[in-house]
């Protein structure tokens, strides 16, 4: 009997140990693992650090305003919630050297998601809020504005609540804004209106059901508006399959939309502009196969940022910026032929799951792209 129990714990022991040592090497091949972004060699793609100070630095945006670019972030310990996370703006005449304006915070909560929008009457910064949510899902969007971007108001909450603004834009110069945004608790899309980007009303529903989260819009050539939307389907830590996104096309006034789907990515932290009379993205995306607890969304799969051509009825794949990791939230100013980008990304010579992503240090970074190139590049993946 004794002699069983020796050998039962013998057994056990090597069991455990042996355990152990295949976590350890999948955790070391997660870690360790090199990077392969797929940048398309047909696009002219120049990338540069914009903020990297050792630090969970994310969720950017960019736009341009008095002779300048303005670029904003979250600086935080992780992705998840934070009562230390504060957004930082910065300020540079030609996308290199930046110098920092201010930071902004808001005591005993997680702020996240800063959006840039230029007024008729100075810029406005818009904040999603959170304070109870391990995961940092916001309850409310907030704002705060500037005649000159130095000096700032103190933060106002937005009406309608309980909506998440994503980015403001205006078919008109500045006179009329529209945005789009989310249930707090992602139940639906709607459409709201505004003529000073603080006061706001609702104008129709973009979408109902299927986990909806981040919604975007952007106005076409003809004064149509086109929205993403970002359908996880179902909050599974490890992914599902069905998670999509939502394309969605309205004529004015706006009450009535189109609805079609693309399972090419789960457009995570989208950004929609246009160049030429066609519409593109950037955004997250999970590359390769989607087995089992890698499915669309998990934590244990790969990320990328990645630009996509945007069609009425589907996504088009057109590249990678250098990317991995914890990455994506783009913002964009576009220059005459060339886009900046800003974006956000775990080390840059790894290869991270999503989750470890999250809990190490992501530099922002700036990405100039070739827009004739990249028209180029859409219309031969068109074609194929």
């Amino acid at each position: 009997m004794k002699r069983n129990i020796v050998k039962f714990f013998k057994w056990s022991g090597f069991l455990i140990l042996m355990v152990l040592l295949v976590l350890g090497l999948v955790i070391a091949y997660f870690y360790l693992r090199p990077n392969r972004s797929e940048v398309s060699e047909e696009l002219t793609i120049e990338t540069w650090p914009a903020v990297a100070d050792g630090t969970h630095n994310a969720f950017t945006d960019m736009t341009y305003f008095k002779d300048s670019f303005w670029l904003v972030h979250v600086s935080s310990p992780w992705h998840l919630f934070s009562t230390k996370s504060r957004i930082v703006l910065w300020s540079s005449k030609d996308a290199h050297t930046w110098s920092k304006v201010t930071e902004f915070y808001s005591p005993g909560e997680d702020i996240r998601d800063p959006k840039l929008a230029v007024h008729e009457d100075g810029i406005v910064l818009y904040s999603h809020s959170n304070i109870d949510s391990l995961t940092g899902a916001a309850f409310k969007t907030m704002a705060a504005t500037s005649e000159d971007g130095i000096t700032w108001t103190p933060f106002v909450d937005m009406e309608p609540t309980g909506w998440l603004f994503w980015r403001p834009k205006s078919p008109d110069g500045g006179r009329t804004w529209y945005v789009a945004a989310y249930r707090y608790n992602h139940e639906n899309s709607v459409l709201l209106k505004s003529t000073d980007g603080l006061t706001w009303e609702k104008v129709s529903t973009i979408n109902i059901g299927d986990f909806n989260d981040e919604t975007t819009i952007e106005f076409l050539a003809d004064g149509r508006l086109l929205a993403t939307a970002r359908l996880e389907v179902a909050g599974y830590y490890f992914g599902d399959n069905r998670g999509n996104t939502l394309i969605s096309v309205a004529s004015p006034p706006y009450t009535e939309w189109t609805e079609n789907h693309s399972t090419v990515a789960r457009l995570d932290g989208p950004c929609l502009f246009s160049y030429n009379g066609r519409t593109y993205a950037v955004g997250r995306y999970q590359p390769g196969k989607r087995p089992y607890l890698f499915e669309t969304g998990s934590i244990l799969a790969k990320r990328r940022t990645s630009l996509y051509l945007v069609l009425e009825d589907r996504l088009i794949w057109l590249s990678d910026l250098p990317s991995g990791g914890d990455t994506s939230y783009p913002g964009i100013v576009i220059r005459g032929d060339e886009a900046y980008i800003s974006y956000y990304t775990s080390n840059l010579k790894r290869d991270y799951p999503w989750i470890i992503g999250m809990f190490s240090p992501a530099d922002v970074m700036i990405a100039k792209v070739n827009l004739k190139e990249l028209e180029a590049l859409s219309t031969e993946r068109i074609e194929e």
